[in-house]
């Protein structure tokens, strides 16, 4: 009789365990919504948890946005390949998230070097980042050499910045297994605010010793940021004059250096036109992601 009530027991008490195995395979999977990190500089449980619960609603928004912003490029790029960078800054990693496992997008821009670091901490390595703000000579090594999946920066406007750049890929531990992507920016617009190399000798100078140079980057192209004015202006018949300008810079470099370099042009107002002269990047944020909080707002966690 007691054998038989020690086996019962022993029986649920197995039943038990079976119960909180199974519930710990689930909670591991529910896991991937959730993921926690050191905080840059701190090791803490409590500040440095990021949440990244995916909102359905918020999820289908974006799926909803990127998906209208690539069937108008389709439309414009007659079969050519163009692609999306979707320009995240400011917004939370889990907005990010939902946008790599909903559909898949790989390519995300980011423009603060601070808010890339933490954001590529958290954030699964298939994504592609590429820096795309002003970049400062001195967060040139560090940026490159702290993220491997640093797809491309598209900033570069100075020898020394490349160099830097070079450097800090090469530094990277486990070595990279390819260089770091890089455009050079072009000041097409001519505006003082406006970073970037001036055309003609001043690029070439630069796309050439990146070339000759930098063993650990590999130029992929132009970048330019056109002057506002001068896209609110385009027309069908007048086309858009910084466009026009960078696609003449790359045809002299091509001459010059040989091989392909693309055109990296066109953001939420203006990637149509863009993509319609020739653009292999695009690069748009709000038209995807909606309206961005003041940077004093920002939070990596929403």
């Amino acid at each position: 009789m007691y054998g038989f009530a020690f086996g019962r027991w022993l029986t649920g008490r197995i039943v038990a365990v079976r119960a909180l195995v199974d519930n710990h395979h689930v909670m591991t999977e529910l896991n991937s919504e959730y993921i926690r990190h050191k905080s840059i500089g701190k090791d803490t449980m409590s500040e440095g948890t990021v949440d990244m619960r995916i909102d359905p609603a918020r999820a289908k928004t974006l799926v909803s946005n990127l998906q209208h912003v690539s069937g108008l490029i389709s439309s414009r790029a007659q079969g050519r390949k163009v692609r999306l960078v979707a320009v995240s800054k400011l917004k939370p990693a889990a907005d990010i998230l939902a946008l790599h496992q909903e559909i898949k997008q790989e390519h995300f821009g980011e423009n603060y070097a601070q808010e890339l670091t933490e954001k590529a901490e958290v954030l699964p390595k298939s994504i592609k980042w590429h820096f795309i703000g002003g970049l400062q000579s001195n967060k040139c090594k560090p940026l490159a050499s702290t993220i491997p999946n640093l797809w491309v920066v598209s900033s570069i406007d100075s020898i020394k910045k490349a160099t830097q750049l070079d450097l800090g890929r090469a530094s990277l531990s486990p070595p990279a297994t390819t260089p770091l992507y890089v455009h050079v920016q072009v000041n097409t617009s001519g505006e003082e605010a406006k970073s970037g190399c001036q055309p003609g000798a001043e690029t070439l100078e630069l796309c050439r010793h990146i070339k000759d140079n930098c063993a650990n980057l590999q130029l992929l192209g132009l970048m330019t940021i056109g002057a506002i004015a001068r896209s609110q202006a385009t027309t069908p018949e007048n086309e858009n004059e910084d466009f026009v300008a960078l696609t003449k810079e790359r045809d002299a470099l091509v001459k010059e250096l040989g091989g392909e370099l693309e055109l990296s042009m066109g953001m939420s107002d203006d990637f149509e036109g863009a993509v319609a002269m020739g653009s292999g990047e695009v690069r748009v944020g709000s038209t995807i992601f909606g309206t961005r909080p003041a940077k004093a707002d920002f939070s990596v966690k929403g």
